[in-house]
């Protein structure tokens, strides 16, 4: 696949994942009874919403339309993960938060790498500035279940975590 060709279905399946985040953040914060929590997951669902803009504004400005049957399966899958996070605790949503963030950062690292190839500046600039701030995110997750006593469990079979 081409530069190009990589750097879109990268784009579009971003777009589409941003809102899943987006709305199982909004599941997670209205699960969570310790109020500087859900204010540190309510920042960031925002942020997830803003990189969503930012990609829709990409998209665009490349002439490319999200895919929507995965607009409408992401959509379906973001609901089920917001009803999903009253129902299963406090361990299990700050985990899969958590490893979905670090696979985030390595989707805007590879979009960065192909937009640079593209002669893309502005856009590469900015996919690094998402990476970031979903390494940051991720950073957040693992020190919350850092001392969890069910990490090694799902570390073992999830391959991520501390």
């Amino acid at each position: 696949m081409n530069n190009s060709a990589a750097l879109i279905l990268i784009l579009r399946r971003a777009y589409s994942g941003e809102m899943t985040a987006a709305l199982a953040y909004r599941g997670h914060w209205l699960s969570l009874r310790n109020l500087q929590e859900i204010a540190e997951i309510r920042q960031i669902e925002k942020e997830e919403w803003i990189h969503r803009e930012r990609l829709g504004y990409w998209l665009r400005q490349l002439d490319v339309r999200p895919m929507w049957l995965l607009e409408i399966r992401m959509a379906i899958l973001g609901s089920i993960i917001l009803i999903g996070c009253n129902m299963v605790g406090w361990f299990i949503p700050m985990y899969f938060a958590g490893r979905l963030e670090s696979q985030n950062d390595r989707e805007y690292e590879e979009a960065a790498i192909h937009a640079e190839a593209l002669g893309l500046e502005e856009l590469h600039a900015e996919l690094k500035v998402m990476a970031q701030l979903e390494r940051d995110h991720e950073q957040y997750f693992l020190a919350k279940v850092a001392d969890h006593p069910a990490l090694p469990f799902w570390k073992k079979w999830f391959h991520w975590g501390a």
